[in-house]
């Protein structure tokens, strides 16, 4: 069992703070293991009696009463017996209770819901509550939507690469390729062969995560385009792309006539799964973001090579991909920069050029820029990697991330090179 320290540390902070806490994220990525056991654990051992832990995971059957909500709250509330002890209520699963018509109002439109049960537990000055949530008919990023400014979000990703090497049994300098390779769902790192690891990730898209998507946005007859979606999405990672770019694709590649709009809204719904993330275009120079195209990122890069059969493990698309969940992952906001510059074209005319930066990253004031680069060995190569970092006008750190294990160093303009593997393990690399 992995500690999951950084989200542990999350609960602890936001204990007994008077809001209900909604553990969202990407589905098998351990976040009833989080509550039910790591957190459980902690508070036990906190001196918290087993009494005091109200714990209801509202998927399988001996509990299926429970997803009335009524019968859900006179549970609970049976079960808060000593007022002057303090009751810690975890709700596993919660999008599983349903609506009922209120049978103490005549009114049919009348509803109550598992928003009615939560709200009310908060009342109580003695209780503490936990909820989490994500399948066909309810994902968790909407659970968290429902509580406004009365919850707070603990967002658990997909194991880190400091989490997967910290208990990675093999010779370590495979930990990357590895890690690259199958990603990070906490199951999937305890399988052995390439067989059980590829099958167990097709059948999570096939049978968890399509599955939802389609149920839950009430989508009958487009399996076909959100599957070729994925795997449009999933062989163009790094690449900026925008809806009616992607309907050309499927005009051109796949002969099929799809619109930009529904092209949108299924990436929305891919969104909302947390099964991808987009990064939006910022103009580093100009200080304003450009709608379009943007970048698109899958949440686990195991998830990614699935999607194409493990066909195209290109470890310098890859790693740009890992760069971004793990800066999501630490709270940053994360844009993709561009730089714009005067330039002259082969006839000597003048031009307006666009340079990337592959990573803007935000926290509060402090920024710094990030390229990703697979290897900046050759001077020519790492004369066009820096080209946009030596033409920021400001001076915030800027960094290179290289392939494979290099301790960091700078050059004479002040920018920082390291690996790939010192960058995901070591925290302090980032800011400062």
């Amino acid at each position: 069992m992995y500690p999951r320290r950084q989200y542990v540390d999350q609960l602890i902070q936001k204990k007994d703070n008077g809001r209900v806490k909604v553990i969202t994220g990407l589905r098998r990525s351990g976040k009833s293991v989080l509550l039910f056991q790591l957190y459980r654990d902690y508070l036990l051992g906190e001196g918290v009696s087993p009494e005091q832990i109200i714990g209801l995971a509202l998927d399988i059957l001996p509990n299926a009463r429970y997803r009335n909500p009524l019968e859900l709250d006179r549970h609970i509330r049976e079960q808060i017996t000593d007022h002057q002890k303090r009751y810690y209520v975890f709700i596993d699963e919660i999008q599983f209770v349903s609506e009922i018509k209120n049978p103490y109002l005549d009114d049919p439109s009348a509803t109550i819901t598992f928003i009615d049960v939560v709200l009310g537990l908060m009342q109580m000055p003695n209780v503490d509550v936990y909820v989490t949530g994500s399948n066909s008919n309810m994902l968790s990023s909407d659970i968290l939507t429902q509580f406004r400014d009365r919850g707070d979000e603990i967002r658990v990703f997909p194991l880190s690469f400091a989490e997967f090497v910290a208990a990675y049994e093999e010779d370590r300098r495979g930990a990357w390729q590895a890690y690259y390779t199958y990603g990070g769902m906490p199951l999937v790192t305890t399988l052995k062969s390439h067989e059980e690891k590829s099958r167990y990730l097709t059948d999570l898209f096939e049978r968890t995560y399509i599955k939802d998507v389609l149920e839950r946005n009430r989508i009958l007859n487009d399996e076909e385009v959100l599957s070729i979606l994925l795997d449009i999405v999933a062989s163009g990672i790094g690449s900026l792309t925008n809806p009616s770019k992607l309907a050309r694709t499927f005009r051109s590649e796949r002969h099929l006539s799809v619109s930009s709009d529904t092209i949108d809204k299924y990436l929305g719904y891919f969104q909302n799964a947390y099964l991808i993330q987009k990064a939006k275009r910022y103009d580093v120079k100009g200080k304003k973001y450009i709608q379009t195209p943007s970048k698109y990122y899958y949440s686990d890069p195991g998830l990614r090579n699935a999607r194409l059969g493990f066909r195209q493990i290109e470890e310098t698309h890859l790693m740009e991909n890992v760069l971004y969940n793990d800066l999501i992952r630490r709270g940053f906001n994360v844009d993709v920069g561009v730089v714009e510059i005067g330039t002259k074209d082969g006839a000597g005319k003048k031009v307006r050029k666009q340079l990337e930066v592959d990573f803007v990253v935000n926290r509060g004031d402090d920024r710094t820029y990030i390229q990703s680069a697979l290897t900046v060995a050759d001077p020519e190569k790492r004369a066009q990697e820096i080209a946009s970092l030596l033409r920021i006008p400001d001076s915030f750190k800027k960094t290179v991330v290289v392939q494979g294990f290099m301790q960091p160093w700078r050059d004479d303009h002040g920018i920082q090179y390291v690996g790939i593997e010192q960058f995901l393990t070591d925290e302090r690399l980032l800011m400062g």
